[in-house]
């Protein structure tokens, strides 16, 4: 992964759409903030999809593509769900467990909103992509782009 060349790239777009960027980040906060949370996945998902076409395509971001991706809303909050027990599961049991199915949820699913909003992929099928990807060449860097 050349970290230089996706660095240049982001910062220039960055610039570029700076005004969208910063008022689609302020629209996503709010909407999590006034959720206490229940609509941050869906939100994030909008906005990750915005940011791929972004890069991929030149297409500037809109405040409306944080709402873009509203049909993740239930299967994403029942992950949400089933990921917040599972850790307070662990955290209950011994602080260790629960570190570490966070840290296992990170790295595992790290594509997996790219993958369901990008390429259309259900849930299931998302993470179990996402753990392949991750789990292929260069492991490290993607522990790396978990710890960042």
């Amino acid at each position: 992964m050349d970290f230089k060349k996706h660095l240049e790239t982001s910062w220039s777009l960055t610039l570029q759409f700076i005004v969208p960027l910063i008022s689609m980040t302020l629209v996503m906060i709010f909407a999590s903030v006034l959720t206490l949370g229940i609509l941050a996945p869906v939100t994030s998902a909008g906005y990750m999809q915005a940011i791929l076409l972004m890069i991929r395509e030149g297409r500037e971001p809109k405040v409306q593509d944080v709402f873009s991706q509203m049909k993740l809303f239930l299967p994403l909050l029942g992950f949400a769900v089933i990921l917040l027990i599972a850790v307070i599961v662990g955290l209950t049991m011994l602080i260790l467990p629960g570190i570490l199915i966070i840290f296992a949820v990170s790295f595992g699913c790290l594509y997996m909103i790219p993958l369901m909003t990008d390429k259309q992929f259900g849930l299931i099928d998302a993470v179990r992509e996402s753990i392949s990807i991750s789990l292929q060449e260069n492991v490290i860097e993607h522990a790396v782009v978990v710890i960042l």
